[in-house]
């Protein structure tokens, strides 16, 4: 059940990264007015370097089930629960918990916990 839940939890964070990166293209990005054209690249492509780091965390939470160490197992969860928390955190206070991002982010870290 335990590894289910770590999988589920990979899933969550999968899919929270892909509607990340969607909505930044389509939402922020297609209104946001910044000059130069090079800053606007950047800014960007850094925002989406976080759309591409939460998809490897979901993919390490998916395969942590099979690896055969503990340890990595640990601080796999560990480290993604402080990823995850810490952006759900973030998202809360920017927002004034009136978007829906804080709660998918938690719901990664209360399902990887879980399965921990």
């Amino acid at each position: 059940m335990r590894d289910l839940l770590l999988q589920g939890a990979g899933v969550v964070a999968i899919l929270v990264s892909l509607i990340h990166g969607v909505l930044g293209e389509t939402r922020i990005f297609a209104r946001a007015t910044v000059e130069p054209p090079r800053l606007r690249l950047l800014l960007r492509l850094v925002y989406q370097a976080g759309t591409v780091a939460w998809i490897g965390g979901g993919v390490l939470l998916l395969a942590a089930p099979a690896m055969a160490s503990d340890a990595a197992r640990h601080w796999i969860v560990a480290t993604l629960g402080v990823v995850f928390g810490v952006a759900a955190l973030a998202n809360a206070v920017a927002t004034r918990f009136r978007h829906f991002g804080w709660m998918a982010m938690s719901a990664v870290v209360a399902l990887a916990a879980a399965g921990y």
